[in-house]
């Protein structure tokens, strides 16, 4: 078994308050968990108007399955217009660790 994590720290761009944060962040968390089945929420910062983080998580047995399906929501989300991709912070667990 493998577990793969993603963390997006993100800076967004002309949002003045959380209900137009929530109309650009949803979205994104969305199409995350639509176009890959993986697992996605905005994770930290839901107090700030221009800041979100965003985490996906995956569960698979397969390694190579694993990384290909987390750099392309890394892809997705970088080439988001609204949203300015900060940092990425990425991790995998197996059953052995």
């Amino acid at each position: 078994m493998y577990v793969g994590t993603l963390s997006f720290d993100l800076l967004l761009g002309d949002v003045r308050s959380l209900k137009e944060k929530r109309s650009v962040v949803r979205p994104i968390v969305a199409e995350l968990q639509r176009k890959f089945a993986v697992s996605a929420a905005e994770v930290g910062g839901q107090d700030l108007h221009r800041r979100a983080e965003i985490g996906v998580a995956m569960v698979t047995g397969d390694p190579g399955h694993l990384s290909d399906v987390l750099d392309r929501c890394e892809r997705l989300v970088a080439a988001r217009p609204e949203v300015e991709l900060l940092s990425v912070r990425r991790r995998l667990h197996t059953d052995e660790d």
